[in-house]
């Protein structure tokens, strides 16, 4: 099943799990294995009226009480998540400048260019607050201006028809203009990630600081240094 089909069933499960259905029912009529289905709809919680619903299908106290048992746990579990993500978020607390600086070089290490043939400063993502957070660093850290920064947009071919669309939405999202961007590149292999919302892929954005060789080579030792901070 291509990506694009795959996206398709997702959605339609979860509007289908919404809608009180179980995970059996929503298997068969896609005709999706039930361990696939239940990965899908893991987060959502069935209302009173859902659990009644499936109850009466199966006319089982006993399947009743797995039902309940099965929402108190999920009930539970989702609670929790919520709990810890606030209590992470607490504990990040504010954002100084010798932090940034740190979460900087780091996600640097992990998704800029490190080649140690080449001395262009550059940074690839998907991921949004991602993208804001290097650039935040970018420029309160490395005093790189705005009109320094060179983006490319690469995204699957099977998006082509929303160039404009996701063109509009990285420059929005970073507040620099379309006339910085170069030529967004179609990919051509398929896509393996699944979205419920066909329109919530935005592609992978790469960031290019020009006349970037002494700020790379800084970067470089930066990188060094953090390999051997005690």
């Amino acid at each position: 099943m291509g990506s694009m089909a795959r996206t398709k069933e997702k959605s339609k499960a979860i509007k289908l799990r919404h809608k009180g259905k179980s995970i059996n029912e929503i298997a068969e009529r896609l005709k999706i294995s039930k361990s696939t289905i239940s990965s899908w709809c893991r987060n959502i919680e069935l209302t009173s009226e859902h659990i009644k619903r499936l109850v009466d299908r199966q006319k089982s106290g006993s399947y009743k009480g797995r039902i309940k048992a099965t929402e108190k746990k999920r009930r539970i579990r989702i609670r929790e998540e919520k709990i810890l993500k606030y209590q992470g978020i607490k504990e990040v607390g504010k954002i100084n400048r010798r932090d940034l600086f740190i979460a900087g070089i780091s996600a640097y290490w992990s998704e800029g260019y490190t080649h140690p043939r080449s001395d262009q400063v550059g940074f690839t993502n998907s991921d949004p607050k991602m993208i804001l957070l290097i650039l935040r660093w970018f420029k309160e850290i490395c005093n790189i201006s705005d009109d320094r920064f060179s983006l490319s947009i690469r995204i699957n071919k099977i998006h082509k028809n929303r160039i404009k669309e996701i063109e509009s939405y990285w420059s929005k999202l970073t507040h620099i203009p379309l006339s910085q961007f170069n030529k967004t590149i179609l990919i051509r292999s398929n896509s393996k990630k699944i979205y419920p919302n066909h329109k919530n892929y935005y592609g992978t954005l790469r960031i290019i600081v020009r006349q970037g060789t002494k700020l790379r080579r800084k970067i470089n030792g930066w990188i060094e240094g953090l390999t051997r901070a005690k």
